[in-house]
């Protein structure tokens, strides 16, 4: 699974400018892909705050993200621009029949795909060898445009869920 992104992020962006990551709780389909893509560039284009054009970006990854992207050194994102961008996302939610806003799931790549695993499975998953400290995760914590390019997708090892779980004597 090719897992290079970040070319496709706008270099323009502050390093700072603030990041929402939604995941799919399965893939989209391509005519779906598509048909998102084009409504994610509608509202990019017409993202505002406080009456200021918001200097956005938005796109899909690997078919089961959604991921925005606001330069706050542009605009500042107000409580009304992020009320915005939550109604996007049920809007997507109710017409494509999924879910994007289920923070208890997280997503690893799991023999060359990505997969997700409810959170109260995710020790039984490391105890039975499914994932393990080298299993690449998708943080979808990360909050700015750095993150995204950098710490989006880590070992286990190497996030949060190290000190939340009893990973392999290996690590």
């Amino acid at each position: 699974m090719n897992l290079e992104y970040t070319h496709l992020i706008p270099q323009d962006f502050h390093p700072a400018s603030k990041v929402w990551i939604y995941q799919c709780n399965r893939m989209f389909g391509m005519i779906e892909a598509i048909k998102i893509e084009e409504t994610l560039e509608n509202f990019v284009a017409d993202w505002k705050s406080h009456g200021a054009a918001v200097k956005g970006f938005a796109t899909m990854f690997f078919g089961r993200f959604i991921v925005l992207m606001a330069d706050e050194t542009v605009a500042t994102i107000g409580g009304c621009s992020m009320d915005n961008i939550g109604h996007l996302m049920q809007s997507i939610e109710k017409q494509y029949n999924v879910t994007l806003l289920d923070r208890q799931t997280l997503a690893f790549v799991i023999k060359d795909k990505v997969e997700i695993l409810p959170l109260q499975q995710i020790q039984y998953a490391i105890d039975n060898g499914f994932i393990d400290a080298e299993t690449l995760y998708f943080n979808n914590l990360a909050a700015t445009n750095q993150d995204l390019q950098t710490n989006w997708i880590q070992p286990i090892k190497s996030s949060w869920l190290a000190k939340r779980y009893k990973l392999s004597a290996t690590v």
